[in-house]
């Protein structure tokens, strides 16, 4: 299913949940709506869905507007939170219930809900209650029963919150798998960027009821287009510092409060001569060497296989990632090196790239 919305809004009074949003899903397309609290993702994945009405704008499924189609007549299937399961009911019960709704004869659902039990592994728990299973088993049902509707797009809102880190890098996979298999168009609402990352063919990116950007995971991360995208994808997130970039005898030289980078000219020349702009760098891309930058170690964190240092250079604070073979302490006395051909420009005012718009 082709999903397209056009000039989408939802508002209550004075209050905008979601504004303007212009964004296309292809058939089969797994997309994630990324943002915090309050960016209007779940708004917006609620129109989709026919819970909420839109103030303006238009949805179109496949071409047809369903603005007016209630949410039991789009062919949409949706995994929530909170799992919705009937408590009173067995696993068998709960996932066969939109095929008893729909009326569907007692041989075909009996095969329809066996063959996406077994495919969520949890064939062998068909007897069994909501309060017998674990968080993963539950959800796994949940998904279950959206699944066996045969549906045309699948929701989901936040569907891991709940689970313990270990059980949501199961999950995760196990979604995009089964997603991949069935071929389903989904739409995923999270506030987690590395389930976004890792999930989704493309994320639409939101803050404060707008689309901030639409695009691939590695086109977001590598060529932010805002302030707001660059410093929520990314863990740990990037550096950013005010910086004057200027001509200085062929080169040009970006400099703050205590240092002067040259950088290189793909990257400086659409910052250069514009006054104070917002030099962004990943930790990633700053390493501890033997000459560069000087600063103070603040704090080490150990992440297994690096240590994420934070050191301060004058004023400024600067998070790099080090190998823990260095054996980095509190106090030392370091110098950073920035990988300058990953380097990022941003107006202060608008927040938007020099670099990519």
């Amino acid at each position: 299913m082709k999903i397209k919305l056009e000039n989408l809004t939802k508002r209550w009074g004075n209050v905008t949940g979601a504004e303007a949003i212009n964004l296309e899903i292809k058939d089969g397309e797994f997309v994630a709506f990324l943002g915090p609290s309050g960016c209007g993702k779940t708004t917006t994945l609620l129109m989709i869905a026919g819970i909420y009405k839109p103030t303006a704008g238009i949805i179109r499924f496949d071409g047809q507007v369903v603005n007016q189609v209630p949410p039991k007549d789009r062919n949409i299937g949706m995994v929530f939170q909170s799992y919705a399961l009937y408590p009173h009911m067995t696993v068998f019960q709960n996932i066969s219930y939109p095929l008893k709704l729909k009326k569907t004869a007692k041989t075909e659902t009996q095969e329809r809900v066996q063959r996406v039990a077994d495919m969520m592994d949890i064939g062998h728990l068909m007897e069994r209650k909501p309060a017998q299973l674990s968080g993963g088993q539950q959800q796994r049902v949940a998904l279950g029963r959206a699944l066996v509707k045969a549906p045309g797009l699948l929701l989901f809102d936040e569907p891991l919150s709940n689970l313990d880190a270990r059980l949501r890098l199961t999950m995760r996979r196990e979604i995009k798998r089964l997603q991949i298999e069935s071929g389903i168009t989904s739409i995923y609402v999270t506030h987690d960027q590395i389930e976004a990352m890792t999930m989704a063919d493309r994320i639409a990116v939101m803050k404060d009821g707008r689309l901030q950007d639409y695009d691939t995971p590695d086109q977001l991360y590598n060529q932010p287009k805002t302030l707001f995208i660059a410093g929520f994808i990314g863990n740990p997130p990037m550096n950013f510092v005010e910086v004057e970039v200027s001509h200085i005898n062929g080169d040009l030289h970006a400099r703050g409060e205590g240092f002067n980078l040259i950088v290189p000219p793909d990257r400086g020349e659409k910052a250069a001569d514009k006054g104070k702009v917002i030099m962004g760098i990943r930790p990633e891309d700053v390493t501890i060497g033997d000459d560069g930058v000087a600063g103070e170690i603040y704090s080490v964190e150990p992440l297994g296989r690096d240590d994420l240092i934070d050191v301060r250079a004058g004023e400024i604070d600067i998070l790099a990632l080090a190998d823990p073979t260095q054996n980095l302490k509190y106090g030392q006395n370091v110098k950073l090196n920035f990988n300058l051909d990953r380097v990022q420009f941003f107006y202060p005012e608008t927040e938007r790239s020099l670099l990519w718009l």
